[in-house]
């Protein structure tokens, strides 16, 4: 087994790569360079390089793993030596794996100390890192290893606009940066840009580090490794892989279903009230809700449409603009004003000529019915008389469907009893909803009565299944 040799070409040109770095190149005859994208790769002649392996991978954890297998392959064959810009020690993902290999005896290695960009950086900021708590942060992880802090943090592998757009939209809003670009060579550039032209202003290249000397609010730490989870899921996991915006419909429905579920179940609870089961049971369904949000973010993400900081932004924005009585001068003191401005605002960013416009057919047809009552009523089309008009509609489509009791006039009844619900300001989905979990509760009951007095329902007297439902409602109030 031959010894890897790992050099650092130093931050710069040549003029900053160490003695025992040209020592080590000249030593030896078989030379690797993991890039030739450095200003000191020319130190290291007739080297084998592995910039084509970026153009193939699929990702940077591919990259680094192929450059590790290869260098272990070549080691096998002699003694060589591995060039890195920088230092091996700082921000070498290649290194880190080999030095695992090592670790798990694979290979040989000798790591040889050498200048890092972060020299020159602390120098150029005027800073002591170990004095002010800096942190160096990896660009391309930037929002998952950022995570809880606020600063102050040294983000290198800031080599491309891409990087540096997921940078900014980690955050709603940051500090202003400095950036540091090409540090020792001729024509170095330190500046600062504000957060929010951090893609726009900066011409990102591969020695490109920013400094982020505070955070107000820090990355959002859990939202960042749940985005991170979702990612590596649908790079590796088979099934994820062949889910579109289609195939994730229906479980979009279920887990919406099992959400409200979740929330049914504390029904008789206020909801300053805890109970450890039932929370527990409602976050976890919240969770899987999540998870199809971020799922269906991931997707447009892939496309180059949005990205779930986006979905975050442009309803943060939406929530703002509908809110002008928190917001803005607007005086809003109960909530059907301020349900009334809602719509209001709504029509007006949509364009819309009609309260009816945008409402989805697709709806649940209770939940439908409800909503177009109350955009009906938001624009002041309502009856006077509170319940009782509404009781009174009841009754009125009660008596056309006596007269004739066609699907147009139950249809019409129906839409009369949401009105009731609506009048009552009680959801009627979650009101039938109970209604049949009660008739299947009582029907089981009925079915125990009923075989345990020999009563066979398909051929029971109309009297017997009245006793048999009276029994079944007694045994429930009991």
């Amino acid at each position: 087994m031959g010894t890897i040799t790992i050099v650092g070409l130093g931050p710069a040109d040549a003029s900053l790569v160490a003695p025992v770095t040209r020592t080590a190149i000249e030593r030896h005859q078989r030379r690797f360079l993991r890039t030739d994208r450095h200003p000191a790769a020319g130190l290291v002649t007739d080297a084998v390089t592995f910039d084509a392996v970026y153009e193939t991978a699929g990702d940077f954890a591919e990259v680094y793993q192929t450059i590790t297998d290869r260098l272990i392959a070549e080691a096998a064959k002699g003694d060589l030596v591995y060039a890195v810009p920088g230092s091996p020690l700082v921000l070498e993902r290649t290194v880190e794996l080999l030095r695992s290999a090592a670790d798990a005896g694979r290979v040989e290695l000798e790591i040889l100390p050498a200048m890092s960009f972060l020299d020159v950086a602390w120098s150029r900021l005027g800073i002591d890192p170990i004095e002010s708590g800096a942190r160096l942060i990896d660009g391309h992880v930037f929002a998952e290893a950022a995570a809880g802090q606020t600063g102050p943090l040294l983000v290198a592998h800031c080599h491309s606009r891409h990087v540096l757009s997921e940078i900014k939209l980690a955050l709603d809003d940051g500090p202003t940066v400095t950036v540091l670009q090409r540090l020792g060579l001729p024509d170095e550039k330190v500046f600062t840009v504000a957060w929010a032209e951090l893609d726009r202003e900066v011409d990102a290249d591969h020695l490109t580090t920013l400094w982020i000397p505070e955070l107000a609010t820090p990355v959002a730490a859990e939202f960042a490794r749940f985005e991170e989870l979702v990612r590596v899921l649908r790079e590796r996991c088979p099934w994820d892989r062949k889910q579109t915006h289609g195939s994730l419909r229906q479980h979009l429905l279920e887990e919406t279903h099992e959400t409200l579920e979740a929330i049914d179940a504390r029904a008789d609870l206020d909801d300053g009230e805890v109970d450890d089961g039932l929370d527990a049971h409602l976050a976890e369904e919240l969770g899987d809700l999540l998870y199809q949000i971020f799922f269906h973010a991931r997707l447009a993400a892939e496309r180059g449409s949005f990205t779930v900081a986006d979905v975050a932004r442009g309803v943060h924005e939406k929530l703002v603009v509908r809110h002008p009585h928190v917001f803005g001068e607007v005086v809003a003191d109960d909530a059907d004003t301020v349900l009334s401005n809602w719509e209001a605002i709504k029509r007006e960013e949509k364009g819309r000529r009609s309260a009816m416009d945008g409402v989805p057919p697709a709806l649940p047809a209770l939940l439908l019915a409800l909503k177009v009552q109350k955009r009906a009523a938001g624009v002041g089309f309502d009856w006077d008389g509170g319940i009782e008009a509404a009781l009174a509609d009841v009754e009125a489509e009660l008596a056309e469907v006596r007269d004739d009791p066609c699907e147009h006039e139950v249809g019409d009844l129906l839409f009369a009893a949401v009105q009731v619900a609506r009048r009552l300001d009680l959801d009627p989905e979650s009101a039938l909803r109970a209604a049949a979990a009660r008739f299947m509760s009582r029907f089981r009951v009925v079915e125990e009565v009923a075989a345990a007095d020999g009563v066979a329902l398909e051929s029971a007297t109309e009297d017997e299944l009245r006793a048999l439902w009276r029994e079944a409602k007694r045994r429930e109030t009991v």
